[in-house]
């Protein structure tokens, strides 16, 4: 039995991924994708498999996803969920679909919070207004 495994990162979220042979069960953290909230979040981790199309029903799915924020976990669990479909399936053309859907299917985005500097409140680029006259 072909058993695949990946990972996918957003901000601080982590989503880890088993992917094998099945009948289109997809759980996230030991809960099923039709029960997951929000409806938003459902939506975005449904994509890839939206688009793998039949390729869906022959493999079940398996979720784990902590750290983060709600939407940067669904967008981890999305990152991971296309890696493990591209790796299961060995197919070049279902990688090409997901780059011309959205690049962030297959690379992560490495974007982070910038930090505040010391000694100044609030935003990290934020300075004190400066009058001339």
């Amino acid at each position: 039995m072909k058993v695949i495994i990946a990972s996918g990162k957003r901000k601080s979220a982590i989503a880890r991924v088993v992917v094998k042979a099945g009948t289109g069960i997809v759980k996230v953290n030991n809960l099923l994708l039709d029960f997951y909230e929000p409806k938003m979040s459902r939506l975005k981790i449904t994509e890839p498999l939206i688009i793998a199309g039949d390729l869906k029903n022959k493999v079940d799915i398996k979720i784990n996803v902590n750290g983060g924020g709600v939407s940067s976990q669904a967008d981890a669990s999305r990152l991971a969920i296309a890696k493990a479909l591209v790796q299961y399936s060995k197919n070049d053309k279902l990688k090409e679909q997901f780059l011309n859907y959205d690049r962030n299917l297959l690379v992560a985005d490495v974007r982070r919070k910038e930090p505040s500097k010391p000694n100044r409140q609030g935003q990290a680029r934020s300075k004190r207004q400066k009058s001339y006259r």
